[in-house]
């Protein structure tokens, strides 16, 4: 959050706040899926910090992050080896291979960008990177090593010769055929079903073009959800059709959404400003959960 790090033991009912981290903006927090007491938290000009026991204790891990690295915006774990992760900010892509104790840029290909927002890595070839950023989409065959642009069909042809761009704020495999992957954007949701070569839009009913959260269903694989600035939204059907699921909700300013990885009906929803959110029937319904402090004893 804006002022700690806060870590819940019960799904979001009760909090504990690690001190540690106050006065610090984290914007994004990453666990490592081997061992998950490994946390690593990117922030607003303080770069990378890494905690080796549950969040108890933080150390920077900011060796060859540029100075100036302000803002983290996600980290992404290699699907086998999670000593390798790969961190999108403000100023391009970096990859660590010893748990972030070292950082290497990797930009080879993105000259005419800085700010790379999202990174997804493909879940059986992870040479195969795909980074969103403030010029649209580029795909790696290298694991970074370099970068091609691949922007055919996000951006219209006459806009695409003018230099115009879109943001692209999210990355996503699908969980089925990773040739198909999703990007949500500033100005809609796009499918590509040929390795980014040609991007077709999806999603065209939906009532606000600002995308800044996808899920994919891993037990129903057309299931999709998005969030943005007009809620939270469900399709059966791979993106075709939608329907509103915001019941419950505070407020319709969706910042991100997770699934959890036990019950795909269980949904977590964080908002910009009005605090998180729960779901556990899968959208139908959500219940706010406040950052109410644990005992002493139940930390």
């Amino acid at each position: 959050t804006n002022d700690a790090v806060y870590k819940s033991r019960d799904e979001g009912q009760l909090w504990e706040r690690f001190p540690s981290f106050s006065a610090r903006r984290v914007t994004t927090l990453a666990i490592d899926p081997q061992y998950p007491a490994t946390i690593y938290a990117g922030t607003m000009a303080d770069a990378v910090y890494k905690s080796p026991d549950g969040g108890q204790h933080w150390l920077p891990h900011n060796v060859g992050l540029k100075e100036h690295v302000s803002f983290i915006n996600q980290f992404v774990f290699h699907p086998t080896d999670h000593d390798q992760i790969y961190a999108a900010t403000t100023v391009g892509a970096f990859y660590t291979k010893d748990g972030g104790r070292e950082w290497e840029e990797r930009m080879a290909g993105m000259k005419e960008v800085h700010i790379v927002v999202s990174i997804a890595i493909h879940p059986r070839d992870p040479r195969i990177l795909y980074a969103g950023t403030t010029g649209g989409v580029y795909r790696s065959d290298s694991a970074g090593m370099g970068w091609k642009k691949i922007n055919k069909g996000l951006i219209p042809e006459q806009e695409l010769m003018g230099g115009m761009s879109l943001g692209v704020n999210v990355i996503i495999f699908d969980v089925v055929n990773p040739d198909i992957v999703y990007a949500g954007t500033t100005k809609g949701l796009f499918r590509t079903a040929t390795r980014g070569e040609q991007w077709e839009r999806i999603g065209q009913s939906l009532p606000d073009l600002f995308i800044s959260s996808i899920l994919l269903d891993p037990t129903q694989p057309k299931t999709l959800y998005i969030g943005g600035p007009g809620g939270v939204w469900k399709s059966p059907d791979s993106g075709q059709a939608w329907t509103a699921i915001n019941s419950g909700l505070g407020s319709l300013n969706i910042r991100t959404l997770a699934m959890s990885q036990r019950d795909s009906h269980l949904l977590y929803a964080g908002t910009n400003g009005s605090g998180l959110y729960r779901s556990t029937d899968a959208g139908a319904t959500w219940t706010s959960l406040p950052l109410k402090a644990a005992p002493a004893h139940a930390q």
